[in-house]
């Protein structure tokens, strides 16, 4: 598969496959932030952080019934080409090379890196699925008005998504949303759903519970074809404590799993995992259920190819 890596030696999450078209998914790391976070600078080093930490992780799987990672044959392919801050060169090779694991037929599963790299993402899933729906689980919708001198940031790439018209936005979700640490969050969300998103916040899933939100996630998914994208800061720090912006009252990594868990039988192209920022995980602790987050995504793609038998959520 020819595309702009750096192929990196502590591969993790390798298999010995190297078929990849053969492969229902196929691993890629984004080292990139833009470098302007106010406070906490350093999830560019997240995707080798994960893959570090996923040693334990993935050595469980493999006794658990069924081991995701060879059942899919998942392969990392290393670090794509990128420079932080640098956005034009790098959301070019984080286009083209999401474009070219598309034209494969494999669904792309990445590791960031921040809440940025969603957007070259982005218009390569346009560019070969059309306008996908997006469920986006974080604290933050990442849909904060677009200001200078920062025109492409971390917290404003679905901002971009909607002005581009590169999702449908009238059926995408911003999940677990809390963020209230501005004193901005009312206007913040509203600027999402200005834009045509749904944003279901915190305090929307304590009405109704996991299954509740589950079985509101099956009905207004189900028959469309999704990008996931999950934001580790979607979880509480009390367990996901190095992100680049973390938040009190998120979810616990029971609930997050679950919620995973229940996303099986939909049709997800693409699913990327951001924000790990090794600096402010010093037990490594975030990286690990980044991990295992990943296995998880793979347990579900397996049973939409009728490849595993639905799990329990």
């Amino acid at each position: 598969m020819e595309l702009p890596f750096v192929t990196k030696a502590n591969q993790l999450f390798a298999t010995d496959n190297s078929d990849i078209d053969s492969a229902l998914a196929v691993g890629v790391g984004i080292p990139f932030d833009m470098g302007h976070h106010p406070a906490r600078v350093g999830s560019r080093s997240g995707p080798d952080h994960i893959r570090i930490n996923s040693l334990l992780v993935a050595e469980a799987a493999r006794y658990s019934g069924i081991d995701p990672i060879s059942a899919s044959g998942f392969v990392d392919l290393g670090n794509i080409d990128v420079v932080p801050g640098i956005v034009e060169s790098s959301y070019r090779n984080i286009e083209s090379s999401i474009g070219e694991i598309f034209s494969r037929g494999i669904t792309p599963v990445t590791m960031g890196g921040d809440g940025a790299v969603t957007l070259p993402q982005l218009r390569a899933a346009h560019k070969h699925h059309g306008p996908l729906t997006v469920v986006h689980f974080d604290a933050h919708t990442d849909a904060y008005p677009k200001t200078k001198p920062h025109y492409y940031n971390n917290a404003n790439a679905f901002v971009h998504a909607a002005n581009e018209n590169l999702i449908a936005t009238e059926k995408s979700l911003h999940v677990g949303v809390r963020d209230t640490s501005s004193g901005e969050a009312p206007g913040v969300i509203q600027n999402a759903r200005d834009l045509g998103y749904s944003v279901i916040t915190m305090d929307d899933i304590a009405q109704v519970g996991v299954v509740g939100l589950i079985d509101q996630l099956q009905s207004s998914l189900h028959g469309q074809k999704i990008y996931l994208s999950w934001d580790m800061d979607v979880f509480d720090p009390a367990v996901a404590p190095g992100v680049v912006t973390p938040g009190w009252g998120g979810l616990t990594a029971n609930e997050g799993l679950r919620i995973l868990r229940g996303l099986q039988g939909l049709d997800i192209v693409s699913f990327d995992i951001n924000t790990v920022s090794p600096p402010h995980d010093i037990a490594g602790q975030t990286g690990s259920l980044a991990a295992r987050v990943i296995l998880e995504f793979l347990r579900i793609l397996l049973v939409s190819h009728g490849k595993c038998e639905p799990v329990m959520f």
